[in-house]
């Protein structure tokens, strides 16, 4: 849906109203007045979509932390890691509203902590969950990676399927990468045993997996 510039004549009154909700919705007036048309003539917009894709998910994620909403673009969870001082794992799912280069959005994965031996761990096994989807997944192929310190970047791309079922692929996929994630933290005194569990585990369950974003 292409947007345009209109000029609109609007009451003060009606137009601070506006201002409150976005500023309360986390949103610009534009959007908001865009998004109160929509509805009332029922029209549906990428904000609706992203919205029934992130519900979806929020739905299937009762282990994980929902966060509240910042942008109508990002849902953010959390999970927690059964490892010394408890770290949290952050997980940020952006669908963007025009898709880029072939990329209907991206998650995000970071640690949240300062200690850089676990981030060392964290980068290790980032480095093995990619290494496992490029060889095991057929559909993987030109999913975009980005590795930087304590923080994995990986391209989204919608299949082909409506929202309930975009949200339940993108829900499947962080709940299977954090079961692997804690996998691999609970073995982390044997590195190398751990990872070769993990592929031998990844590669019994590639078929299950094959459906990926």
């Amino acid at each position: 849906m292409h947007k345009s510039i209109y000029s609109l004549v609007l009451a003060d009154d009606v137009v601070a109203a506006v201002d409150r909700m976005a500023y309360q919705l986390h949103t610009s007036r534009s959007n908001l007045i865009n998004q109160i048309l929509a509805e009332r003539l029922s029209c549906v917009t990428p904000e609706m979509r992203m919205q029934a894709v992130f519900s979806r998910m929020e739905e299937l994620m009762s282990s994980f932390r929902v966060l509240e909403q910042t942008s109508a673009h990002m849902l953010s969870l959390q999970s927690q890691l059964d490892y010394k001082y408890k770290p949290t794992v952050q997980y940020f799912v952006e669908l963007y509203r025009i898709p880029k280069e072939g990329e209907d959005g991206r998650l995000r994965v970071q640690l949240r902590t300062q200690n850089q031996t676990l981030i060392a761990v964290l980068d290790d096994f980032f480095r093995l969950w990619t290494a496992l989807e490029e060889h095991y997944i057929p559909g993987a192929a030109g999913t975009v990676y980005r590795i930087s310190p304590g923080r994995l970047e990986r391209s989204i791309r919608n299949p082909g399927v409506d929202e309930d079922a975009l949200g339940e692929l993108i829900g499947g996929y962080v709940r299977t990468f954090d079961k692997y994630l804690k996998a691999y933290f609970a073995g982390i005194a044997h590195p190398q045993e751990t990872a070769q569990r993990l592929e031998t585990a990844f590669q019994a369950e590639s078929k299950s997996l094959e459906k990926t974003i």
